[in-house]
């Protein structure tokens, strides 16, 4: 089972930007990949996947202002989040997935986890 690592997290002001990092294990080409956040008393919330073919999916809400993206090695995974604002407070997960293509969407992601990291902090001022 791939175990996770998150970093980069930390606080800014609205507007700023941030570069989450995960360090992987192993080699994650085998895994639908992906960051999910949580807020206190919130759902979990898909934000951004990585599937097994390289094809990205974002959700509406990060949707222009996130990139999700994989290290060559195929054992870090990235996310660089710009134009924050401070509804994207919250803890953000890196995770892996044993799910297909079309099914490795914000969606689904959350829900269908093998395994995640500990999680990072993020905090967004006004």
């Amino acid at each position: 089972q791939v175990q996770l690592v998150e970093s980069g997290g930390g606080s800014v002001q609205a507007g700023g930007s941030l570069r989450l990092s995960c360090a992987a294990s192993t080699n994650t080409y085998n895994y639908c990949m992906g960051w999910f956040r949580q807020a206190p008393g919130k759902e979990r919330e898909g934000v951004a996947t990585f599937a097994t073919d390289g094809s990205t999916t974002y959700a509406n809400s990060v949707k222009g202002r996130v990139t999700i993206s994989r290290g060559n090695a195929g054992n870090t995974l990235y996310l660089q989040m710009n134009s924050l604002n401070p509804e994207d407070t919250a803890m953000y997960y890196c995770a892996a997935a044993n799910l297909g293509r079309t099914q490795c969407t914000p969606t689904y992601f959350p829900y269908n986890l093998r395994s995640w990291g500990q999680g990072t902090q993020v905090t967004v001022s006004s």
